[in-house]
């Protein structure tokens, strides 16, 4: 147990130094990183929200909203379900409070209708242990032929939970293209989706980009008669009146049927425009959208179209000549920044449902530091604390323990640096704890070797034997705090993970400089000073 070959003894070194050299970029700042050479090492550890600020933002999710823009769409689900040949005729279809109705006119075509009508209950999902299928709708029929669907109470809320994972998604993405490192956003109950973003310094930017559903959709300009026209008598069938986003507001009469929408996007990106030098963003379509773009400019070449952005109209230009390349640009009053905020929320994708700021927090950095400070002077004073306790209790094998406890603290940051893992405050709590059970290991090891010594066994025997028995012991004790870290990290969030991923680094490295490094450095010992008895 006490031999190390030269390549074990070259391989514990290179990992301890490993530690050092990933933990030394957090002792400068990043203006002195940026000066160093490319290849030294230049990753910090990230830190949370609890330590250098950031936004916090609690959403949830508008389902009065979407059970509107649901509904809407369900009416035009009937609407062409009922015009498919041979045609059914009907009469009073609209939505009615939380449903839809339509009245058949042909009451012996009732079953019919009932029939075409009954796929649009929408089936979401079916019993794993083959119970009755959930749909998304109940579907009425009276005998004097009124139809009327209305929400099943397990339909509403299986679509709730779909929007809420979509919109998971789409915010996360939107994060990551803002650049906010390391964001936590997670489900809050049945329909609240929590966003964590540490370090992002413009809270209300990225609350503008997270809350906003960026539906993007292109319109024919209906040029029959003015906006202003159509206001103060009726707009005319099939067709809408929309502000700009221009300040004041100029109204806009579009056909409401939009000729394409912005699921046809594949990029987005921003640039400047040639003549102007003002910036813009270029947008690309997918291969179906590019030819259906190409067939709406060949056909209303002269027409102006407009681009819409939750229901904002950002430009309206004239359709000069066909675009059959697939791609388009939008222009309006922009600086950069609301450019490339445009960019992302296209590039992004549009939020299924809208959502409302439950709650709204920024936590400035200087809370951050008094967390950092407050660690810090914990950690020292821990540390303090366990390596004067160990010098007390083993003597020179106790030096070798603090030895081993700072390679110990260095592969944790080390490690936590490498892995770019958030540390938090409950993070911070987890090294301290470390620091104080990194020992726990050493001292079973010590007594185990003071009692092998004192029952008359040689130097070198009582500390192999001192090893070789605790070593059970040692990863029991581990083995059962990990599994403990791994619960916390799967059922725990956002600072619970943190402590959970610091126990669980700090448990490898305690496992590894106890009884791997101390172990070397004792056995380095013993064949320098060759002792008769031991100093413990």
């Amino acid at each position: 147990m006490l031999y190390f070959a030269r390549w074990k003894i070259a391989l514990v070194v290179l990992v301890v130094l490993a530690g050092l050299v990933s933990t030394l970029p957090n002792f400068f700042s990043t203006e002195s990183l940026r000066q160093m050479p490319d290849w030294l090492p230049k990753r910090q550890i990230v830190l949370g929200l609890d330590l250098q600020g950031g936004a916090y933002l609690l959403y949830e999710v508008d389902k009065q909203d979407y059970i509107q823009k649901r509904l809407k769409t369900l009416v035009g689900d009937i609407r062409q379900t009922l015009r498919e040949e041979p045609r059914i005729g009907y009469t009073g279809l609209g939505v009615q409070g939380q449903g839809v109705q339509v009245r058949i006119r042909d009451v012996e075509r009732i079953d019919e209708a009932r029939e075409r009508l009954s796929g649009l209950a929408n089936p979401l999902v079916s019993s794993l242990f083959g119970g009755q299928q959930v749909n998304e709708f109940e579907l009425n029929v009276s005998e004097d032929g009124l139809a009327r669907f209305t929400f099943t109470e397990e339909g509403l809320s299986q679509r709730v939970r779909s929007i809420v994972q979509q919109s998971i998604e789409v915010i996360r993405r939107r994060v990551d293209e803002l650049g906010t490192t390391e964001p936590n956003i997670q489900r809050q109950g049945e329909d609240r989706i929590l966003v964590e973003a540490p370090g992002e310094n413009d809270p209300q930017r990225l609350k503008a980009l997270v809350g906003q559903t960026a539906q993007l959709t292109f319109h024919m300009v209906d040029v029959s008669m003015s906006a202003e026209q159509a206001l103060q008598t009726r707009p005319p069938a099939g067709t809408i009146v929309m502000d700009s986003i221009d300040e004041p507001p100029i109204p806009y009469l579009l056909e409401e049927a939009p000729l394409l929408s912005g699921e046809d996007l594949v990029d987005a990106q921003v640039s400047f425009d040639q003549r102007t030098n003002e910036p813009v963003v270029n947008f690309r379509f997918n291969t179906s959208g590019a030819r259906k773009f190409a067939i709406v400019t060949q056909q209303n070449v002269g027409r102006p179209f407009a681009i819409v952005l939750d229901d904002e109209v950002i430009s309206a230009p004239v359709i000069r000549e066909p675009i059959t390349g697939g791609s388009g640009q939008i222009s309006g009053n922009f600086d950069v920044e609301s450019a490339n905020d445009l960019a992302v929320l296209l590039r992004a994708g549009a939020l299924p449902a809208k959502l409302t700021v439950v709650e709204e927090r920024s936590i400035g950095p200087g809370l951050g530091q008094d967390s950092i400070d407050a660690g810090r002077l914990a950690s020292l004073i821990g540390a303090a604390a366990v390596v004067i306790f160990m010098v007390l209790a083993y003597g020179r094998f106790g030096v070798m323990a603090d030895i081993a406890l700072t390679a110990n603290i260095l592969l944790i940051f080390g490690a936590l640096t490498f892995l770019q893992a958030t540390l938090t405050l409950p993070g911070i709590a987890g090294i301290v704890l470390t620091i104080g059970m990194a020992v726990d290991a050493n001292v079973l090891i010590f007594e185990r070797i003071r009692e092998e010594s004192r029952a008359g066994r040689s130097a070198i025997s009582a500390i192999d034997a001192g090893y070789s028995r605790a070593l059970g012991t040692i990863l029991d004790a581990n083995i059962t705090t990990l599994i403990a870290a791994v619960i916390l990290f799967q059922l725990g969030s956002g600072p619970i993970r943190g402590f959970a991923v610091t126990l669980a680094i700090g448990i490898f490295t305690t496992v590894f400089s106890a009884f791997t490094f101390s172990r070397m450095l004792v056995a380095l010992w013993v064949r320098w000073r060759r002792p008769s008895h031991l100093p413990i």
